[in-house]
């Protein structure tokens, strides 16, 4: 696949990523065993903050892999 391709596909896939991680963020937050405890916020807040990164890394590693090299010359 052409990295044009492999990038549109995959910049598609983030903001489909980060959509749908704030929008299940949001509404966890909204708990009320999350907000009877500070600490409980402020670990959850962490963590849905650079959670999403785990898994956009492996898709971003995707994206910029270069273009196999044809074997005909």
């Amino acid at each position: 696949m052409a990295i044009r391709k492999r990038k549109l596909i995959g910049t598609v896939g983030l903001l489909c990523l980060v959509i749908v991680w704030s929008l299940l963020g949001m509404a966890i937050a909204q708990a009320p065993w999350l907000a009877a405890s500070r600490l409980a916020q402020a670990i959850f807040y962490v963590v849905a903050g650079l959670g999403w990164v785990l898994p956009a890394m492996p898709l971003i590693a995707w994206m910029s892999k270069p273009d196999a090299e044809d074997s005909e010359t």
